[in-house]
């Protein structure tokens, strides 16, 4: 097993509004110092690529010193927020644009799928695209007819492949296109984060021909923001934020640094002081298993949230809980703890635990209340925060983007 990627200090800035340097004169200097192998010298240092804010400079990098390196039949998972430089970074690897530092070395053919319909020409029919995208990877007619059988009947378009590719849908699209990337000789295949595009059935044909395709010794670049699929079917993983490498390793290893430290701000719902009230929810805040801030968490992980009470005026009649809504706000279900049970205090801590394993995929949120029941209520949130459960690896990601429902029950069957 070889190196067949080698990526070293490898940088990338845009120029946001107009183009070039000002002057004529600096553009051919610039032009002139990038045909000699040197640096721009019209660079400029820039902001990193942080699209929540107003910068001062019109220059951004998207990716800043990525070093890497992918070893011959590697699936290596790319992750990161919206923004943190994945696209870019595989833009970069497939030559469609260029760093602006750095250098990197690709051993092998590469076939890409960056987009919808990347490298498909919409006037010619999808049997014309697929002998158009194997000639680009160097492949004769020969080898490509092949293969042209087995390509058809794994993107399921037999009817339409004599069609112009014009006429199909985006789901079409996406099925010939990944069919044909992966089943073509190539070395390299570079998948972004396209499979969204189809259905459930289609992504778990996918990510097994994708196992497939790693098992006979080629090289998988993968990105999505679907983590079950991820650690199913990647090996290493890297992690970009800001354009810059944040961890890198075991999958597990990165895909549990991106759930701990996406959005820990967001999990403080609530901190607050209010004399007014006899009662009142002083904070709030949402944590995981290791009593960490936390917004994201896996199916199988335990989800915390500690609420700290003061009390102005003890009620023993008062009930304090919460209700868990779906993202549609539709109740899933609720909690209740009454105080009558518990002995008075001037302030309170509690803890509330979601069984592991109960939720499904999807984003939740949390409404808080102290009421007296069929009365009043003394202190009240409604969505108040919310979180994300991912699917990290469980059962569930076969499904893929079906409905399951907001709860997985572990029922029991009998049966003779």
């Amino acid at each position: 097993m070889g190196i067949v990627i080698k990526v070293e200090n490898l940088s990338k800035q845009y120029r946001l509004g107009n183009i070039g340097t000002g002057t004529i004169k600096n553009d051919l200097k610039a032009w002139w110092a990038q045909a000699r192998g040197k640096e721009n010298p019209f660079l400029k240092v820039g902001d990193i690529n942080d699209r929540a804010s107003i910068g001062s400079s019109e220059y951004v990098w998207s990716l800043r010193d990525i070093n890497f390196k992918v070893e011959q039949g590697d699936v290596l998972g790319i992750i990161g927020k919206n923004g943190a430089g994945k696209s870019t970074l595989l833009k970069i690897l497939s030559r469609v644009t260029a760093p602006t530092t750095g250098s990197l070395s690709i051993k092998g053919r590469l076939a890409s799928l960056l987009e919808v319909g990347t490298g498909f020409h919409p006037e010619l029919t999808g049997k014309e695209n697929i002998f158009l995208n194997g000639a680009i990877l160097g492949m004769n007619k020969k080898e490509i007819r092949a293969k042209l059988d087995e390509i058809i009947d794994f993107s399921g378009v037999a009817r339409y492949v004599d069609t112009p590719v014009k006429r199909y849908s985006s789901g079409m699209y996406v099925r010939l296109a990944f069919a044909v990337a992966a089943h073509l000789e190539s070395e390299i295949l570079i998948i972004d984060e396209v499979l969204a595009v189809g259905d459930a059935e289609f992504q778990e044909k996918c990510i097994g021909k994708m196992q497939d395709v790693a098992g006979h010794g080629r090289t998988v670049l993968f990105v999505s923001h679907n983590m079950g699929s991820v650690n199913q079917l990647c090996k290493h993983g890297i992690l970009l934020k800001d354009g810059r490498i944040a961890t890198a390793g075991k999958i597990n290893d990165v895909v549990d640094e991106y759930l701990n430290t996406n959005n820990k701000s967001g999990a403080i719902a609530l901190a607050t002081e209010n004399d007014e009230k006899d009662i009142f929810f002083s904070e709030i805040v949402l944590i995981n298993h290791l009593d960490q801030p936390a917004v994201e968490f896996k199916h199988t992980d335990l989800i915390r949230f500690k609420m700290h009470l003061k009390f102005n005026h003890w009620d023993s009649k008062a009930v304090v809980g919460f209700d868990l809504r779906d993202a549609s706000l539709r109740k899933v279900f609720g909690s209740n703890l009454a105080f009558k049970k518990l002995a008075s205090k001037p302030e309170m801590d509690f803890v509330v635990s979601i069984p592991q394993g109960l939720l499904t995929p999807g984003i939740y949120h949390l409404d808080f209340q102290i009421h007296i029941p069929n009365v009043a209520y003394i202190d009240r949130y409604e969505a108040l925060t919310s979180f994300t459960i991912v699917d990290g690896g469980s059962d569930l990601t076969q499904y893929g983007k079906a409905d399951i429902g907001c709860v997985f029950a572990d029922c029991t069957w009998m049966y003779p």
